[in-house]
């Protein structure tokens, strides 16, 4: 399907710009070009009350924002645990700022978005173990947070969707807190190297956006050594051996993304595991359009259909 006209009048945006892509910038150029392009996210919802938190974590301290909504309400409410895209190497709190506020807004649940350390500074698993840290912590703060611990969710774009649904990888396997859903927005599922898929080669050439030189950059920035650590699950979830008694999955992809294909593929082994699973592609758009979602109305559908999903999803505790 042909990339719809929002999404093509922001690439063309793009190439008129003349920037470098973000694999050949200076790490800290490419951190502020991120920061530049989350001024094209969704309309900044309104919500009740935003407070910033810092938590202990292996090995140093992470930055929590906490966005409540704005209507009252005695009862303890949903969460929502966002971990931000961004290749594991860009990406924080201010960049995912639009998104957070619309779940928040949307939803009625608490959101907490998570700022885990980057790469290269920290490689894998440090961002693993900051996000399971994150979720530990939500669940034995639930009553100060005034969430119910059995309606916590998790939800990531790209390299955050790798690490939500990591999140319950590692629930299961350390017997860690419960986990009612997770919503993986064209999630990076597979680093394995030789572990091509047909969207990598027929969208990584860069003109739609992300390119398979910038997944090369991601991947080499996160791993100190590729070949040996890619193959972990909490790496990698499509190598995981057994996806059995996951929570439910909402996987969405972009038509036009390199990513699309193993999206997909994870959808497919999750559902032939038993988990219950949704799938959709925005057939017309590109990766990352949730985050540009003030130009791209592909992305804002996403956003909506993400949110309702996550209200369906957390309006009572999911069985396991």
């Amino acid at each position: 399907m042909p990339l719809d006209q929002p999404t093509t009048a922001f690439l063309d945006f793009l190439r008129a710009s003349g920037g470098k892509p973000l694999y050949e910038l200076p790490l800290a150029e490419a951190r502020a070009a991120m920061a530049m392009g989350s001024q094209l996210g969704a309309p900044p919802a309104e919500v009740g009350r935003i407070v910033d938190r810092a938590i202990d974590v292996p090995g140093g301290t992470i930055g929590l924002r906490i966005y409540t909504p704005a209507e009252a309400s005695g009862v303890p409410r949903a969460a929502i645990l966002q971990y931000h895209g961004g290749g594991f190497v860009l990406g924080n709190l201010d960049t995912h700022e639009s998104i957070a506020r619309y779940y928040c807004a949307r939803t009625g649940a608490v959101v907490i978005s998570v700022d885990y350390r980057l790469a290269p500074e920290h490689r894998f698993p440090t961002q693993v173990e900051d996000s399971y840290a994150a979720l530990t912590w939500v669940s034995e703060h639930a009553r100060e947070l005034g969430v119910d611990p059995a309606r916590v969710a998790v939800a990531g774009d790209s390299a955050g969707g790798n690490l939500a649904t990591v999140m319950c990888l590692l629930a299961k396997a350390r017997g860690g807190p419960r986990i009612a859903c997770q919503a993986l927005l064209y999630p990076v599922v597979d680093f394995r190297p030789g572990n091509a898929y047909p969207s990598h080669a027929e969208f990584g050439d860069g003109s739609y956006f992300l390119s398979s030189k910038d997944m090369d950059w991601f991947s080499s920035s996160y791993f100190a050594n590729v070949a040996s650590q890619a193959a972990d699950q909490t790496a990698s979830p499509m190598a995981a051996t057994d996806l059995s008694g996951l929570p439910p999955a909402l996987v969405t992809t972009a038509g036009c993304d390199p990513l699309r294909d193993e999206g997909r593929a994870y959808a497919d082994r999750l559902r032939a595991a038993g988990v219950p699973v949704d799938y959709r592609c925005f057939d017309s758009t590109i990766h990352a359009c949730a985050s540009f979602a003030g130009a791209i109305p592909a992305g804002l559908d996403m956003l909506a259909f993400v949110a309702a999903w996550l209200t369906a999803h957390t309006s009572e505790a999911s069985p396991r």
